[in-house]
């Protein structure tokens, strides 16, 4: 016997949809998504729960005139070397070298996923039930078997360049991958963030303490520094240290010393701290008056000789081995190696009113209040927009890969400049590049979603630069 369920988005639209007992979730999904005319999205109970696209309308004991609701959700990209999206209605595609997570034997299991996070070599994503479900290289943590059955209410999943770590809701976390990083402390109880280096990671508890763990030398070891990490409020990383802001405002570090773990020589300069940047081996802190004290290695760790320019700082962007300080009248002041970014002064002219700023490995570019684009650094990796300078207008978002840059104009067109074997050039998928409303970036591809939700990609193959294959898949429709 039939029964009339009504659908409903949030913005009020409803439809009326008969049914039959033995239909599945998935076909009254399908059914509800054509006739309300919107892409792909997930049905909810009255009491907000995700229904199971498998189940039948009978299994899930559906009452006749009974309301759900379809949440439609845009596409979420994730990815450093393969990629993986969460499409609408919670199904996950994948493309990229296979061996880093671009090939997925456990599609059939990734469904309602709510998260992924990845690392250089495997992906893990939290599913709506709140289990995880892994893939990509089995040592680097595509393999999570041996805690499969710890991995259950995980709220947060960390990662570093070869492991995991995941929050369950009651505050324990469960380690899985590679090197001593998988193998984390026993006394970790009440944890409510984590953070990573390279190889090891950091977390702060309920109670402000600390608990590291992983390789020494990438900060894994915190005993020395163990009795100041009290009230820790956030912890920021390099690839091998940790800078620790107290509820104080004063810092703490450790790792590896030339890396940033050794902040004695402005120890006594790092007080009323609310925020720091990092970049590869330097920490960059800015205080309340809006001053910043800067430490680690040579890129970035020293910003002496601009000091009594960083007043009044807004926020602070990185690329590798430089800094670049954003100030509140809208100028810009940089610090740390020239051929990184450093140095801004063949364009400091036109650095005023700037509105934010995005880095690549060696080139920084900023968008100034009239959506005009000023780039410096590195030319090979985004440091020169010359070729395309005139067309960098109306420009309000800007992505980027290790060595190029991809510009989001008003108009929903996209402008790229920089090394092309890393994005650089989109001249491929150029008259595909239209209504895009926003950009993601593995370490060499791009890839935009469109207002319709389908997804263009472009850049090295190698790092995901190739979805044609999934273009049926990849569209929301």
């Amino acid at each position: 016997m039939s029964l009339t369920v009504e659908v409903s988005l949030i913005s009020g639209k409803t439809v009326s949809l008969e049914t039959q007992p033995d239909d599945s979730v998935d076909s009254l999904r399908l059914r509800a998504q054509k006739a309300l005319g919107v892409g792909k999205g997930q049905l909810l109970s009255s009491t907000g729960h995700v229904l199971d696209g498998g189940s039948s309308v009978s299994d899930l004991k559906l009452q006749n005139g009974e309301a759900l609701a379809l949440r439609l959700r845009g596409v979420r990209i994730s990815g450093r070397h393969a990629v993986a999206a969460i499409l609408g209605d919670g199904s996950v595609v994948t493309w990229g070298p296979a061996e880093r997570g671009g090939e997925c034997a456990v599609s059939e299991q990734l469904k309602n996923a709510q998260h992924i996070q990845r690392n250089a070599f495997a992906f893990a994503a939290i599913l709506s039930d709140d289990s995880v479900v892994t893939w990509g290289s089995a040592r680097n943590g595509g393999d999570s078997n041996a805690v499969r059955d710890q991995l259950q209410n995980v709220q947060e999943i960390q990662a570093n360049d070869s492991a995991f770590a995941a929050i369950r809701k009651d505050g324990s976390v469960v380690t899985w991958g590679a090197g001593t990083s998988a193998r984390s402390s026993p006394q970790l109880k009440s944890v409510r963030q984590i953070q990573a280096t390279l190889m090891a990671f950091a977390a702060i508890q309920h109670d402000g303490s600390v608990a590291a763990w992983g390789a020494s030398s990438f900060g894994g070891d915190c005993s020395a520094v163990q009795d100041q990490l009290k009230n820790v409020q956030q912890i920021q990383a390099t690839q091998r240290a940790f800078a620790a802001i107290l509820e104080d405002g004063s810092v703490v570090t450790w790792g590896f010393p030339r890396g940033g773990g050794d902040s004695s020589a402005v120890q006594d300069q790092l007080k009323n701290v609310q925020q720091i940047q990092a970049n590869l081996a330097s920490f960059a802190a800015i205080r309340n008056d809006g001053s910043v004290i800067s430490w680690g290695a040579l890129g970035g760790g020293d910003s002496a000789a601009v000091q009594d320019q960083l007043k009044n700082v807004q926020q602070i962007q990185g690329t590798n081995l430089a800094f670049a300080a954003i100030l509140k009248d809208g100028s810009v002041v940089t610090w740390g190696e020239a051929d990184f970014g450093g140095d801004s002064s063949m364009v400091q002219d036109r650095l005023r009113q700037v509105q934010q700023i995005q880095a690549t490995n060696g080139a920084f570019a900023a968008i100034l209040s009239d959506g005009c684009v000023v780039t410096w650094g590195d030319a090979a990796t985004g440091g020169d927009s010359c070729e395309v300078q005139h067309q960098l207008k109306d420009v309000h978002q800007l992505q980027a890969t290790f060595k190029a840059f991809a510009a989001i104009l008003h108009d929903g067109s996209v402008i790229t400049w920089g090394d092309a074997g890393y994005g650089g050039d989109s001249i491929g998928v150029r008259s595909q590049l239209n209504n895009v409303q926003q950009i993601q970036a593995t370490n060499a591809a791009f890839a935009a979603i469109l207002n319709d939700g389908s997804v263009v990609t472009w850049g090295d193959d190698k790092f995901g630069g190739d979805s044609s294959t999934l273009d049926d898949q990849l569209r929301s429709m």
